[in-house]
């Protein structure tokens, strides 16, 4: 019998060893080949290995019991500012489909199949529109803003607004960054990037030249069939918009609003306005005003038919269409909705009579409520009715409060329009929303319940909780200004009960510089006090809710020349 040499029989051994260990492997390996994700793969420390289907149950599951870490804030650095997010208002969350799908595809590696998978990324959603959004603040204050391009007027003459490059946040890189950041770290960090306007200098001169200049070269002749409206190059400078997109990429197009504002009375020769439904209560026994409809020039197809013209400097005319206009408020809805009465109304007084600018804005503003409806659980707004209140929309410069002390201001006069409306609502029973009281005690309006105004920071709110319409009618003398209401009366009476003024204190003098911003005052004293509303039904008070606020003192503002410095004598 021979023996094999030795190194014979260890490659023999080795052979064997190898056979015996594919076999084996063979084995474990047809027993994880038959899930779809690898045995041992793990999401944020959830197993999810077998079937699809087990695998995205598991996720989900595990995902459950995660609910407060995923919900958790997450702070977001953006440049020098931080801001924190809210993953449900932007849309972050673990994708469970694609998540388990990358897993999946995994397992088509045989060595994450025969020895294990890993931890496997989650794949993370988010909004990126909206998560821009969120981080917009942050990044303002962070980044430069790009100065968009356009053309401004000045009168009729166009001046050019040219683009230059910011800094700012990029929504895309700003998705990336949160979607690879969450769950990973406490803080994730956004970059800032270069943003350049998508319009150059160039574009704006062409921009200049191929359309400011034409539009306001002559006027444009509008032929309708009740007659011709003159657009005066005034008007269109005042109507022509030259502007950027968010990208800086320019545009030109003509505003309706301010076209039909420009052309104003020249419009109405043509024009026969709606008319609401009102109550007239002026004989005592209240009536009702029937609503008409109007005929109005379709302005906004006159706006884009405008466009091609406005780039010619011959053959300047245009035709232009009427449209049938439905009054906002029928006969039928004031029975409808209950307005039957006249619940309340409040009157405040001012001085200067119409010719002044305070009173032309007192005026403009009541002018504009005249007539809205507040249906049963609406909020009415002053500022959502009206508008920004400036040069545009009619108003003038008068005395308004700024820092404290009298200034000139678009707009002055409003506030007293919105403390006579807020008492004709408190008086109706409306519930006050917002409102608040000027700093200073103004004896023309009752304490405590009077409020100021400023667009878009102070508003003047009241919900309708009653079961009826509110109809608000205004009107106005030489020198007051009225605004009653009219429903359905829900309460016999309201009532305002005043408690002694507490904490008085006294005015200080000052001396400002003479000059056309310097308003002297009297100055008034300060002091706290409260208001009681008192509701009263079937003879009885039903309830009563306190209105309280403290006045400061206001300055006597006194208006001296500046004194000349003193100087030395030789």
């Amino acid at each position: 019998m021979s023996v094999a040499p030795v190194p014979h029989r260890r490659w023999l051994i080795a052979g064997l060893a190898s056979v015996l260990a594919l076999t084996v492997s063979g084995a474990f390996a047809g027993h994880a080949f038959s899930a779809d994700v690898p045995r041992g793969a793990k999401v944020l420390g959830i197993d999810i290995g077998g079937t699809t289907t087990e695998a995205a149950d598991a996720l989900r599951t595990g995902l459950a019991g995660k609910a407060d870490q995923l919900a958790a804030p997450l702070t977001v650095r953006v440049g020098e500012q931080t801001a924190t997010v809210q993953p449900q208002d932007v849309g972050l969350a673990v994708d469970v489909d694609a998540t388990v799908a990358a897993a999946v595809k995994r397992g088509h590696n045989p060595f994450a199949t025969l020895f294990g998978g890993d931890e496997v990324a989650p794949v993370v959603t988010v909004d990126e529109a909206r998560l821009a959004s969120a981080l917009a603040p942050a990044a303002q204050k962070s980044g430069t803003a790009m100065t968009l391009p356009g053309v401004s007027f000045d009168g009729t003459t166009p001046k050019p607004v040219y683009p230059k490059a910011g800094r700012g946040l990029d929504s895309a890189d700003a998705a990336d960054a949160v979607r690879d950041g969450w769950l990973r770290h406490a803080e994730v960090e956004v970059p800032l990037g270069d943003r350049d306007p998508a319009s150059s200098n160039a574009d704006v001169d062409k921009m200049i030249a191929e359309v400011a200049q034409p539009a306001v070269s002559a006027p444009v002749a509008v032929t309708t069939a009740k007659g011709t409206v003159t657009v005066s190059p005034k008007a269109i400078a005042a109507s022509l918009v030259i502007g950027a997109d968010a990208d800086g990429k320019l545009y030109s197009r003509v505003d309706e609003k301010r076209l039909r504002k420009a052309l104003g009375k020249d419009l109405a020769k043509v024009e026969v306005q709606p008319k609401n439904a009102t109550i007239d209560g002026s004989g005592g026994v209240p009536q009702v005003v029937a609503a008409s409809g109007g005929t109005l020039v379709d302005t906004a197809k006159l706006a884009t038919d405008l466009m091609p013209v406005l780039k010619r400097t011959t053959d300047r005319t245009v035709p232009a269409g009427f449209k049938e206009v439905k009054p906002a408020t029928t006969t039928g809805d004031l029975a409808q909705l209950g307005i039957k009465e006249q619940v309340s109304s409040f009157t405040t007084y001012f001085t200067g009579g119409l010719s002044s600018p305070r009173s032309k804005n007192i005026v403009q503003i009541a002018k504009e409520v005249d007539g809205a409806i507040v249906r049963p659980g609406e909020t009415f707004s002053l500022n959502g009715h009206t508008g920004p209140r400036g040069y545009a929309e009619g108003y003038h410069d008068a005395p308004v409060i700024m820092d404290g002390k009298l200034v000139p201001g678009v707009g002055g006069g409003a506030s007293q329009f919105t403390t006579t409306i807020f008492n004709a609502s408190y008086y109706a029973g409306m519930k006050d929303v917002e409102h608040k009281p000027h700093s200073y005690y103004f004896t023309r309006y009752p304490a405590v319940i009077e409020s100021t105004i400023m667009y878009p920071t102070l508003d003047l709110r009241f919900t309708n909780t009653t079961p009826y319409g509110v109809l608000i009618d205004t009107s106005h003398t030489e020198d007051s200004v009225t605004v009653s209401m009219w429903s359905t009366k829900v309460y016999d009476s309201i009532t305002t009960q005043y408690d002694p003024k507490r904490d008085i204190a006294q005015p200080e003098k000052v001396v400002l510089e003479d000059g056309p911003t310097c308003i002297a005052t009297a100055g008034s004293e300060g002091f706290t006090q409260d208001a009681w509303r008192i509701f009263r039904k079937d003879g009885k008070e039903i309830k009563r809710e306190k209105f309280t606020w403290r006045y400061d003192a206001e300055p006597q503002f006194v208006c001296e020349a500046k004194k000349p410095p003193l100087t030395a004598k030789p």
